[in-house]
């Protein structure tokens, strides 16, 4: 089973993936978008560095490099031995922000990613909705390229994941993260229960 955690900057995507794998246990692999591998982890220095100048579709190139590297090396061999992975963000994640809040297009970058993971995409979504000027109070001092261009970009990706969510209503769960931690884990977990009883205890 494949879980992934997307939303916004600052939505409680982390945190949410953390509780989720801990409480699978051993029969989780929780991962990291971008990272999870040496190369991919690379990468996301690079990407995330606010002093760094990045077109859009360099920007979405390296998202989909580090992207082929967990797949290939991380997440499927998990799934092959029968895991639960768990990943903090995934292809949508470029979807929203390159294809949709950078105007690359939603249709051309989710082909594109679909070729680069092989066709992989994960059986659950959860989005975890919150007001972009919510999101912003949740400010750490250490802001990366994207959260540094602020409230204007989260409205756009936020647009892009509500139109997302429609596309794929079979795999989208939508979550109001504004609730308290443990109410967002519990509503996670009964999801989980619902699709797939036998993979959550």
């Amino acid at each position: 089973m494949f879980v992934t955690f997307e939303g916004i900057d600052r939505s409680g995507k982390t945190s949410q993936a953390k509780l989720l794998a801990e409480a699978l246990g051993e029969d989780a692999l929780l991962v990291r978008e971008p990272g999870g591998t040496p190369a991919a982890e690379r990468i996301r220095g690079l990407v995330k560095d606010a002093d760094v100048a990045l077109s859009p579709v360099a920007e979405m190139l390296l998202f989909c490099a580090a992207r082929a590297a967990l797949v290939d090396d991380a997440i499927r061999p998990a799934l092959a031995a029968g895991k639960v992975v768990v990943s903090d963000r995934y292809a949508d994640s470029t979807v929203a922000y390159q294809g949709g809040a950078r105007g690359l297009g939603i249709d051309r970058v989710e082909q594109l990613n679909d070729w680069v993971t092989g066709g992989l995409w994960p059986d659950v979504t959860f989005l975890l909705e919150i007001e972009p000027a919510a999101a912003a109070g949740r400010r750490s001092d250490h802001e990366d390229r994207f959260e540094r261009e602020g409230e204007e970009l989260q409205r756009a990706v936020a647009a892009a994941y509500e139109e997302l969510a429609d596309r794929h209503p079979d795999r989208y769960v939508r979550i109001a993260a504004g609730l308290p931690m443990e109410e967002v884990h519990e509503q996670v977990l009964a999801e989980l229960r619902a699709r797939r009883p036998e993979a959550v205890r």
